[in-house]
């Protein structure tokens, strides 16, 4: 990676403002995969708008994995069915939207058939698709050991759910925006459930 790339953490269902850094570096950027494990960040959670306000879905992970234990290493928790909650809830907020049964069945497998046993493989699943889906031909590459700085621009820490990142969100239609108003930062389903083909035009 030259100075003037940038670094990304792997989130679940990432925000619309990891996309919209992301467009700005897909050229020249590296995921991080040799991390210890962040607890309360987007690499296991995805805010969606529900018709009481921003929902947080979370992906369990197996105890142990929040004490030190590099992020491609983490497994999910299946003690419960949370994938399950997770299509219910995507199901719930979506099916009014005007492109959800457009993308349904990329993501109903996600959910209903596959179980990933590690983390960072589900997310860069999940990665891969969304970029399908949005038509944007990026190749992944990946951190080959951590670092703690970066000569390039590094995005581990400032996406953050308890930060209010800094970055300039035009307002499209949300199907509960009559109740709650714009909802700014989103999981990147959010757009495209309401915008469809018109959300790489629009990031």
């Amino acid at each position: 990676m030259a100075d003037n790339g940038a670094i990304f953490p792997l989130f679940y269902l990432p925000p619309v403002s990891f996309f919209t850094e992301f467009l700005q570096h897909k050229n020249n950027f590296l995921i991080e995969q040799k991390e210890y494990f962040p607890k309360q960040t987007y690499r296991n959670r995805a805010q969606i708008y529900s018709p009481d306000g921003a929902l947080t879905l979370v992906v369990p992970v197996e105890k142990g994995s929040k004490n030190h234990r590099v992020v491609k290493d983490v497994k999910i928790s299946y003690d419960f069915n949370w994938q399950r909650l997770h299509w219910l809830s995507l199901e719930c907020c979506y099916r009014s939207s005007a492109y959800f049964e457009y993308y349904e069945a990329d993501f109903a497998p996600f959910y209903q058939e596959k179980k990933y046993m590690f983390l960072f493989d589900y997310n860069e699943a999940l990665l891969r698709l969304l970029l399908k889906l949005m038509k944007l031909k990026v190749e992944l590459n990946f951190t080959e050991a951590y670092e703690a700085s970066t000569k390039g621009l590094d995005f581990r820490k400032s996406i953050h759910p308890k930060l209010d990142y800094d970055f300039q969100q035009k307002t499209y239609f949300q199907v509960f925006d009559d109740r709650k108003g714009f909802l700014k930062n989103l999981s990147i389903v959010d757009l495209l459930f309401n915008q469809g083909p018109n959300t790489l035009n629009y990031l």
